[in-house]
């Protein structure tokens, strides 16, 4: 899911049986990697056991890839071609990597190799110029959040769309990271009805009242009583990061449908009832000008250098509240 520039070109590659006999996967974690070189393998018309995964952070070591140059001579067992997926590849050392560029330079023409990786930059650039590269991009949270809501579906749950959208942010541009939260939140659910509260509650993410009420106050100018509602957020443990990135999401929601009449449809796809009633509440007022905004968005990109993490927030807090 998300990666259509690269599924694209690798379909019309079988269709056109042009495959490469080596390919290079880089992106962030959980974003498909190897999810796709098992597809592409399947797609190729691989048997299982002509696909071979091997973990390249345990099996690192020059007499590691000697023994895999020594195994890609055999012929498939019952395929056209036998597949190597090399995971973490960055992690061989460098005996490693030259043993394996003489693989790559005169591979067998059954051997498909994928290699993955989460750090490009660590793999020699002799090996990615004899590899077919494919960028993975980080799935925009949309498509995370529609990937959770089609989940949750299937597994015969319901899941308000605040608490996908919450679920999407968490899980931070990971499909796995995201799938592995909505499992923990699956696990723990009685009655297969997911509230956002629910999985605030099992995640440890900021209580959706506690944002709202940190925006109420800010957007009132009473910094006191703003203030107070940051103490707690700390004292709960809660991540100022997560904290202050919904707070800055839902001021923006507030700015949308304070300006925008057509902005609601789609916060109703992104919001719970309650949150959806608490920005439309907000707007009404017209209180939110750019100004906050601003000193939002400059207390978020401090706050991953601060040193004490409430700090940003709170001088954001007395900048507009004065």
């Amino acid at each position: 899911m998300g990666q259509n520039h690269i599924t694209g070109i690798l379909s019309e590659a079988i269709k056109l049986d042009r495959l490469a006999h080596a390919y290079l996967f880089s992106g962030s974690r959980g974003t498909g990697k190897t999810t796709l070189a098992r597809i592409l393998a399947r797609s190729a018309g691989t048997a299982e056991e002509d696909i071979y995964e091997i973990d390249a952070a345990s099996n690192r070591g020059i007499d590691d890839i000697r023994s895999l140059r020594e195994h890609v001579s055999v012929l498939p067992f019952s395929s056209a071609f036998k597949l190597y997926i090399i995971d973490e590849v960055h992690m061989l050392s460098k005996d490693a990597w030259n043993a394996l560029l003489k693989t790559l330079e005169e591979p067998p023409k059954h051997v498909i190799f994928i290699l993955a990786t989460t750090e490009l930059e660590k793999v020699p650039e002799t090996i990615i110029s004899r590899c077919q590269t494919f960028a993975f991009r980080r799935p925009e949270r949309e498509v995370i959040r529609d990937l959770v809501l089609k989940v949750a579906k299937t597994e015969g749950y319901t899941i308000d769309a605040g608490g996908a959208d919450l679920i999407a942010l968490l899980g931070d541009g990971s499909f796995r990271d995201a799938l592995g939260m909505l499992e923990k939140v699956f696990a723990a659910s009685p009655d297969k009805k997911i509230s956002q509260e629910e999985i605030e509650a099992i995640t440890g993410a900021p209580r959706s009242d506690l944002v709202n009420s940190f925006i109420a106050n800010l957007l009132a100018k009473n910094g006191e009583q703003a203030l107070h509602v940051l103490a707690q957020t700390e004292k709960l443990g809660i991540s100022m990061e997560i904290f202050g990135t919904l707070v800055l999401e839902k001021a923006r929601f507030i700015l949308l449908a304070q300006h925008s009449s057509s902005a609601k449809n789609d916060l109703e796809k992104r919001l719970s009832s309650e949150d959806l009633a608490f920005v439309l509440e907000q707007a009404k007022l017209k209180v939110l000008n750019p100004t906050i905004l601003v000193a939002l968005i400059d207390a978020l990109e401090a706050l991953g250098r601060a040193r004490i993490k409430s700090l940003p927030l709170e001088m954001a807090v007395v900048g507009v509240c004065g």
